[in-house]
C-alpha cells in the first residue's frame, strides 16, 4: 500500500478533553524562561529602524544601549507578590531577564537615537554615523 495515498479516519475521541479539563499549576518548580526578543531591522540611507516585540513591558523595564555599531535591548519583569489566601491555578506568564544584542553594518550616532514604545512594540530609530573620509593635506 502506498503511504502517500493511505487513508486514516479522523479521530475526534479526545478533541475536547483538554478544553474541559480544570486548570492546574505544574508543581515541578521549573519556571518558564523569558522568551527572546524578536526584532526586525530596516535600513535607509540615513538610519536603521529596529522594531522589537516587547508585549506587556513598561518603558521603565526596558533598557537600550548603543556602542559603536552594536545595539543591546534588555528587559526585566518581576512577578507580582502573592497575597495571603491567594492560590495560583495556572502560571504561564514568563518573568525574569531577557536581552538581545546584535551588530549593524555601520557605526551609529547614539546622540541622535530615538526610542518609542507603543502597544508592546519598541521602535528604535538609529541614525548612521557620518563616514569619516580622508582629506588631502597641501604641502607648504
Amino acid at each position: 500500500m502506498n503511504p502517500m495515498t493511505r487513508y486514516e479516519p479522523l479521530r475526534l475521541d479526545g478533541l475536547f478533553n483538554e478544553f474541559f479539563r480544570p486548570a492546574y499549576v505544574w508543581e515541578n518548580g521549573a519556571e518558564a524562561q523569558p522568551l527572546p526578543l524578536r526584532v526586525d531591522v530596516k535600513e535607509t540611507a540615513e538610519a536603521y529602524t529596529v522594531t522589537a516585540e516587547v508585549p506587556g513591558l513598561r518603558k521603565e523595564e526596558i533598557q537600550v544601549e548603543i556602542e559603536g555599531n552594536e545595539v543591546t535591548i534588555s528587559a526585566e519583569t518581576r512577578r507580582e507578590d502573592k497575597k495571603d489566601g491567594e492560590k495560583y491555578l495556572r502560571l504561564e506568564r514568563t518573568f525574569g531577564k531577557t536581552a538581545r544584542r546584535f551588530a549593524l553594518p555601520q557605526d551609529l550616532d547614539e546622540t541622535k537615537a530615538v526610542a518609542k514604545l507603543t502597544d508592546g512594540v519598541l521602535e528604535l530609530t538609529l541614525p548612521k554615523k557620518a563616514a569619516v573620509t580622508g582629506r588631502k593635506v597641501a604641502i607648504q
